[in-house]
């Protein structure tokens, strides 16, 4: 039988589903990818062209699609609140806490009212997915079989955890399924040992640098593999890179030619619970407000699921709501509303406009959408500008409550009043000491003495506070005048565990005071030998680092518990409120764990802690006996600038990072732009492919490899070209 070419195949393949709508979708998306051109670099990233924003769009997706299908429905699965649809009942309470806030119906009136620009790009978007299906028939999507224009309101900011999933999934079925939440099962989440999600970034001035020019650190840290390193351009002005959340056309952290911009997760509070007082029953539930009485509004979700025979089936709930937000749970005998942001056009809009900024006055105009509730910001420009911006969708409130807490709905002082002004939150351009940084704590420190001052600022500006990170980037900024591409990595990648400063120090005089009579003191001498002469610093090789390491998480699952829940910091809390033999009995245990998982207390850091991608699974498997590479940089929790979250998985005695350090970008802005990064892993999600895993090396070592930004660097360095569909 001869084969048809490809293309004659795929249209004869869409005309037999569907004759008129496929034959008129069918030359439509070849006529657009036409005009799309993919390069693909050594590396396997995308280098997406097309003539105008919308083709680049097109393109941009499709490619995505191609190197991981499965990421990008995922993320549109999950938005949507139908990831039940696929995994069955067990995620039907994480689609009822998606389907609260995101209503299709609403989103498809969002884009029937959403500028033509918009509207242009977002129908792009779809094409190039229902393009990269129709060209990819072994290609199964879980759910989504085809993708509508609207779609993409439902995902419009590209964090690792949006806003919604601030809500408590179990206070949720707990408050609307009728099923108990477990006290203990709620401490043991408090008590456990967790990764910090968030990011670093440092900004910085010409002044401080060799050559002139401002720099900018990207260095996200997310879950792996979460987002796609691409390139778009376009004839009409586009050229962006660097990071894109799979399935979304804008690059979420990343440069052009002329400017760059790097997020980091807030500790501005942009999320407020509002404690009802509900009176009445059945469909007559009311709530106070001042005053009044008001009508409680109701209304009724489905949520369909796919049952354990195959067969499709829907659960439906009533869901309450008052003007403050959804009902979300119960406490304290009151009903408990969450009011966020919900503002998909301004939020999309921000997202992709912002990356044709070309300075910082024009970033600026982009903020003025005041849609993004929960990332900082670090700016770098090639006129030398450096910025930090703090999310800019602020509620007005009254700073005499404390929204770290629920706050009395009935109470009409404790509404939201509007939003802040850009210029009323913490914010700096261009400070004199030449260095900015934010590693996801206040911006209290964000420039050392030049920063913000808290007195200036309501206190829900902020509730993260300082963290060992923050201090730590000022140790590498300070008083550094020579910043080069190199000398920025290595700053990013300096080894200080600065968390060990504060704890180690009590450690050894809690041994130092104890009576030799101790059973502790002869079992720990040499422990604590080892730990008195660390210059608390990661390496593969460090031996102290794998026993601090191991203390410090045994010490942290046995105060954590009570600093949450009041607030407090662990860290203080481990010095603290721990008695001297609380200290050594932690180290102790530590200390016997690792002997009995590594045969010696003495295991280097890198025999420990290790880098595997063994399929293209979502929720990786893990395995001692499958290859992996060490990777010597740390948590930081403890302060490493370079995060890698691992632990323990189901089997393993060996540490598998899952989060932490993704994608890392250092970048210079001059009359050219200059840049190096890597990824975790590789770019492909395919398992059989070159990509999955050749950056792993690099990764491990923070070797960046050169950017490929401009079309002459892409010679002798071009693995494809070609447009969608070939």
């Amino acid at each position: 039988m001869q084969m048809l070419p490809r293309a004659l195949a795929f249209a004869a393949l869409i005309a037999l589903a569907c004759p008129a709508a496929a034959a008129t979708d069918n030359a439509r998306w070849e006529k657009q990818a036409a005009g799309i051109r993919i390069v693909r670099d050594d590396w396997g990233i995308a280098h997406v062209h097309g003539k105008t924003d919308a083709d680049a769009v097109f393109g941009m997706v499709y490619a995505q699609a191609e190197d991981d299908f499965n990421r990008v429905e995922t993320n549109y699965i999950n938005a949507m609140g139908r990831l039940a649809e696929a995994e069955g009942e067990k995620a039907i309470w994480q689609d009822l806490r998606m389907k609260i806030f995101i209503d299709p119906a609403d989103l498809k009136a969002d884009y029937a009212r959403s500028p033509a620009w918009l509207k242009t790009l977002m129908t792009a978007w779809a094409d190039g997915l229902n393009y990269y299906l129709a060209t990819h028939p072994k290609v199964t999507p879980k759910v989504i079989k085809h993708f509508e224009p609207w779609m993409a309101l439902s995902f419009t900011e590209g964090s690792i955890g949006g806003d919604i999933e601030s809500v408590s999934l179990s206070q949720l079925e707990a408050f609307y399924g009728g099923r108990q939440t477990s006290m203990a099962q709620e401490q043991f989440a408090l008590a456990q040992f967790k990764e910090p999600s968030g990011s670093n970034g440092f900004a910085i001035a010409p002044g401080n640098t060799a050559a002139g020019h401002a720099l900018l650190l990207i260095n996200p840290h997310t879950s792996f593999f979460f987002r796609s390193e691409q390139q778009v351009s376009s004839d009409a002005g586009l050229n962006v890179y660097g990071a894109a959340t799979w399935g979304q056309f804008f690059i979420y952290q990343g440069f052009n030619a002329k400017a760059g911009w790097m997020h980091t997760t807030s500790g501005l509070d942009s999320i407020d619970e509002f404690a009802e007082t509900i009176a009445g029953s059945g469909d007559k539930l009311t709530y106070r407000y001042g005053t009044e009485n008001r009508p409680v509004t109701t209304s009724v979700i489905a949520v369909p699921y796919r049952a354990a025979d195959g067969s499709m089936k829907a659960k439906s709930f009533t869901v309450y709501r008052t003007h403050h937000g959804p009902i979300v749970r119960e406490a304290g005998g009151k009903w408990i509303a969450v009011a966020l942001m919900n503002k998909p056009i301004a939020a999309l809009s921000q997202s992709y406009l912002r990356t044709k900024a070309v300075d910082y006055a024009s970033y600026m105009k982009v903020m003025a959408f005041k849609a993004n509730s929960s990332n900082n910001t670090l700016f770098a420009d090639a006129k030398g500008e450096v910025a930090y911006l703090h999310p800019q969708f602020i509620p007005k409130r009254d700073d005499r409550f404390d929204y770290t807490k629920p706050v009395d709905g009935s109470d009409p002082a404790t509404d939201w009043k509007g939003l802040h002004a850009l210029t009323e939150a913490p914010h700096l351009l261009n400070p004199a000491n030449g260095w900015i940084a934010n590693t996801n704590n206040w911006p209290y420190s964000a420039a050392g003495a030049e920063s913000p001052k808290k007195a200036d600022y309501p206190r829900y500006m902020d509730s993260a506070g300082e963290n060992p990170r923050g201090i730590h980037a000022n140790l590498v900024l300070k008083d550094r005048k020579d910043f080069t591409l190199p000398t920025l990595i290595a700053a990013a990648y300096d080894p200080r565990l600065t968390a060990f400063d504060q704890l180690i120090p009590p450690l050894i005089a809690a041994y130092d005071a104890t009576p030799a009579i101790s059973p502790l003191k002869g079992k720990l001498a040499d422990q604590v030998a080892l730990l008195r002469g660390w210059d608390h610093r990661w390496s593969a090789t460090s031996e102290a680092t794998s026993l601090a390491v191991f203390w410090g998480e045994q010490l942290w699952s046995e105060v954590a518990v009570a600093a949450r829940a009041e607030h407090r910091s662990v860290y203080d809390d481990m010095v603290s409120r721990t008695t001297p033999d609380q200290k050594l009995t932690a180290l102790a245990v530590a200390s016997d764990r690792l002997a009995a998982d590594f045969g010696t207390w003495r295991t280097p850091w890198g025999e420990i802690n290790r880098f595997q991608r063994l399929t293209g699974e979502l929720v990786q498997p893990f395995n001692d006996a499958g290859p992996s590479i060490p990777v010597p940089f740390a948590s930081a929790q403890w302060g490493s600038l370079a995060s890698f979250g691992a632990g323990r998985k189901p089997g393993t005695k060996k540490y598998y990072g899952t989060s932490g350090n993704s994608f890392v970008a250092v970048v210079e802005f001059g009359d050219k732009v200059h840049a190096r990064a890597v990824t975790a892993g590789g770019e492909s999600g395919d398992p059989a492919s070159k990509h999955f895993n050749d950056q792993a090396g690099r990764y491990s070592t923070g070797d960046l490899r050169e950017v490929y930004f401009y079309p002459e660097q892409l010679t002798g360095h071009t693995e494809s070209s070609y447009r969608p569909g070939q």
